[in-house]
């Protein structure tokens, strides 16, 4: 079993930054895969990013590419989403996810563990 925490959102002005944390509880969080979800008010839940379990690779949706990096800390328990020139449209609750395998994924449907998300707003 896996408890998962999100901080870290919050409110920040176009063009800005913020990294969202993900603390995770068990001992199976290093062979976990993970991912990054958004939620905006609205429209269905939608794909980040993901990274597998070393945290060597990672993907991301086109619409975050290049301004969204993921990464995690096995030793911490702690994954992160840090999120560069934000947008207006980046304004939606985060959810961090991460499922019993190794292998990173796209689609919500796989993950077994959900945070309790997080709310980012973006300002214009």
């Amino acid at each position: 079993q896996v408890q998962l925490v999100e901080s870290g959102g919050g409110l920040v002005q176009v063009g800005g930054s913020l990294r969202l944390s993900c603390a995770a509880s068990g001992r199976t969080f290093s062979s976990n895969a993970m991912g990054w979800f958004r939620q905006a008010p609205g429209k269905e839940r939608e794909f980040v990013g993901t990274i597998n379990w070393s945290g060597i690779s990672t993907q991301y949706a086109d619409s975050v590419k290049d301004r969204f990096t993921i990464t995690r800390d096995n030793a911490k328990n702690t994954g992160y989403l840090q999120m560069n020139s934000l947008k207006p449209e980046d304004t939606a609750v985060y959810y961090c996810a991460a499922r019993r395998g190794l292998s990173m994924s796209i689609h919500p449907g796989v993950y077994e563990y959900w945070g309790q998300g997080t709310q980012v707003t973006v300002s214009s």
